[in-house]
């Protein structure tokens, strides 16, 4: 991934309220290009200050949800999703504001699937980001609540964005197909359906791309629908932005696969072993760990060559591919 494009910026004079929160010159390296640790951790603490803010009512007293939906968001995530709708929104010139609170509803909604993804119905996990599980640490009558509920806020939260009203119908639209049964819902159901079983790969390709690869195209989409329609004179951003997103969605999901049959708990915070031992059919399962770690190379090399026409203004999503690379990598070495 070393012939990743970098350039300018969207602006000479990145202040105010732009994309990059007005860190100016402080982002950039000498050579002129941004420094992705200093735009990933701003954008990830204004991400979590949108969702401290969102999700913070008067306590009652009489009973944990708003805790429990606090716990299952403001602790720990890498806001892959978050950065990469941050990252879109650069390329379209998204004003900040509006995209640390879509950032948030992404994240929220995220957070609802793990919720309920980790239910003893579901995946039955104990460990999600290192710490106990909703349903562990409140109960899963609580945990399913949690998971309704942050689905609710993520709506409500798009509905209240200060964006044309065409842009947030777009917006609640967008997030809703992407946790639909033709997306994460479905996904899943998918996913529960085939364990045990012999599967093509194919199967396994489509099931991953539903289940989380439909809130990661969400997630790109969402950055620029903030302030650009999605109509014939943008064809070809859309069309850009799709497929970067479903192939680095699709290598997500791969990679996950590689890491439950290799990592510990450490490195994944949560539970490893988890899809051997349930006979859960992977791409890495299927494939072989080598084949499935050079697959996600491909797709990522094919999230690439989707946005370097784009160029410069393209260099956030460039470095969130940087970033998977690395990480692929430091915890998925060659054998």
């Amino acid at each position: 991934m070393n012939n990743m494009r970098t350039g300018s910026t969207l602006h000479d004079d990145q202040t105010g309220d732009s994309p990059l929160g007005g860190m100016g010159g402080q982002a950039r390296g000498a050579s002129g290009e941004l420094l992705p640790e200093i735009w990933m951790q701003d954008g990830a603490k204004r991400v979590e200050q949108a969702l401290a803010r969102l999700l913070c009512t008067e306590d009652d007293g009489e009973t944990e949800l708003m805790a429990a939906m606090r716990y299952a968001t403001l602790h720990g995530g890498k806001r892959t999703r978050a950065l990469l709708c941050l990252a879109a929104g650069a390329l379209a010139d998204t004003p900040a504001h509006m995209l640390a609170d879509a950032g948030a509803a992404i994240e929220m909604m995220h957070a609802c699937t793990l919720v309920h993804d980790d239910l003893p119905a579901m995946d039955n996990d104990v460990l999600r980001r290192g710490l106990p599980t909703v349903h562990v640490k409140f109960g899963e009558a609580t945990a399913i609540l949690v998971g309704d509920a942050l689905q609710a806020h993520a709506f409500l939260t798009l509905a209240n964005l200060d964006a044309p009203g065409d842009n947030r119908i777009a917006l609640v639209h967008e997030l809703a197909q992407a946790v639909s049964a033709e997306g994460a819902a479905g996904g899943q159901a998918m996913d529960l359906s085939l364990v045990g079983k012999h599967v093509e790969l194919e199967r396994i390709v489509a099931t991953h791309r539903m289940k989380s690869g439909a809130l990661v195209r969400a997630s790109v989409r969402m950055g620029a629908l903030c302030v650009i329609a999605e109509d014939a004179a943008h064809a070809a951003l859309y069309r850009a932005l799709d497929r970067y997103s479903e192939s680095f969605g699709l290598a997500l999901q791969v990679v996950d696969d590689i890491l439950d049959a290799t990592a510990n708990a450490a490195t994944l915070g949560k539970t490893p072993g988890k899809d051997a031992a349930a006979q859960k059919p992977t791409c890495a399962s299927i494939m072989g760990l080598q084949a499935a770690r050079q697959l996600a190379l491909e797709l990522l090399r094919d999230a690439e060559e989707a946005i370097a026409p784009r160029g410069p203004r393209a260099e956030r999503l460039a470095q969130m591919l940087q970033r998977a690379n690395a990480y692929l990598l430091k915890h998925a070495p060659w054998a």
